[in-house]
């Protein structure tokens, strides 16, 4: 069959972004991409996924891994593109449905040269990137065993069409999102006395917290805490005996996330010890950094120019990225695409040029014959 790949992965982008699924509830995606892989000869393996998709190319000792993410976000989208999304308060408002088709389009140029491949490539379809965690699924499915390198795209309307951000080392930030639970004793707002304000104390923790990042992590260093939900009471004239509160822990360095995690427990159970009142606190959601290598870094940026790329250093970013759950096992590589310049990802009117997808594809194909070339 003589297959238009730069067609055929259009199609399935426009396909995707219609039909946006959010995390863990990726049904029809996961059904259409195993389709797409078995209608073009590709074996699909046999891991136990509610929802996400792993096949294979090629065959050997050795073993490289592609990586997309295929969830959406609950966002109702505000463009006028033909092919906007049809399910209101879902949007693949972070450029996954790209993803998924340059790695579709990769997927599909190596099957094209399987005969000369020198090993086997892995490539998987992840879903709950934005949960996040997803990634975790993938590993504890068993989906990374005898994989040596992993490599993973990311839209970036930060650059046009032609453009990669790459960039060795933290690229994205660990994530830390916490749950703090103050617990004391309410009581009417004109007796204070006979009960502990956990409005106060909170507002103590609140102000407390900043000081890990102003005055103990240090300055070269980037790190944010971020308090972005607050809960206490109902009415007027009561002091509540609950304050919850909850937020973000953002880090690079393995040091600066293990210090600020400690000294924000150290911090709320002080103050919390301080009033008398009980205190709760639950980590829900811990991403370390994302963590380019350095030795991937050079075979990036040539497949970048023999593909006909330029590249630039990829700015970092205090935002979470899963890809650091397979980078913790393996070497991997995490590289920006430039899809047109456009209003940033998660926003309602962000977009994707199409005319990305192909070349990308090809950069990407090209990076996993060239690892399997060079190890």
């Amino acid at each position: 069959m003589n297959l238009d790949i730069k067609e055929y992965i259009e199609k399935e982008f426009y396909y995707l972004h219609s039909h946006p699924e959010l995390s863990y509830k990726e049904i029809e995606t996961t059904k259409r991409l195993k389709d797409d892989l078995r209608n073009n000869g590709i074996n699909v393996l046999p891991y136990e996924l509610e929802t996400g998709v792993v096949g294979e190319i090629g065959s050997g000792d050795k073993t490289v891994a592609l990586r997309a993410d295929i969830d959406a976000l609950p966002v109702t989208e505000e463009t006028s593109l033909s092919y906007k999304s049809l399910t209101k308060g879902a949007m693949h408002a972070c450029g996954h449905d790209s993803h998924a088709a340059i790695v579709l389009g990769a997927a599909l140029l190596l099957k094209q040269q399987e005969a000369k491949l020198k090993g086997r490539v892995r490539i998987i379809f992840q879903p709950a990137e934005e949960a996040p965690g997803g990634a975790q699924k993938i590993i504890d499915a068993g989906a990374l065993k005898d994989v040596k390198a992993i490599f993973g795209v990311h839209s970036c309307p930060l650059y046009e069409v032609g453009t990669l951000g790459l960039t060795g080392g933290p690229t994205h930030a660990a994530v830390e999102k916490f749950e703090v639970l103050f617990e004391g004793s309410g009581t009417h707002a004109a007796h204070p006395n006979l009960g502990q304000d956990t409005v106060l104390i909170a507002a103590h923790f609140i102000s407390a917290v900043q000081s890990i990042v102003s005055r103990e992590i240090d300055p070269i260093d980037s790190a944010v805490v971020s308090i972005t939900h607050i809960q206490a009471g109902n009415t007027w004239n009561v002091i509540p005996q609950n304050a919850f509160l909850e937020g973000t822990i953002r880090t690079y360095s393995r040091d600066s996330r293990a210090k600020a995690k400690r000294r924000f427990e150290e911090i709320a159970k002080g103050i919390a010890a301080t009033f008398g009142i009980r205190v709760n606190i639950r980590w829900t959601v811990e991403i370390p950094a994302t963590f380019n290598d350095y030795k991937l870094l050079e075979l990036a940026q040539k497949a970048a120019l023999s593909t006909g790329f330029k590249y630039e250093e990829a700015p970092r970013s205090l935002g979470g990225e899963d890809f650091s759950l397979y980078q913790e096992k393996i070497p991997g590589f995490f590289t920006l695409v430039g899809t047109g310049k456009s209003y940033p990802n998660h926003n309602p009117k962000f977009c994707v040029n199409p005319s990305a997808l192909f070349p990308a594809a090809e950069y990407v194909a090209e990076l996993a014959t060239a690892y399997l070339e060079a190890v």
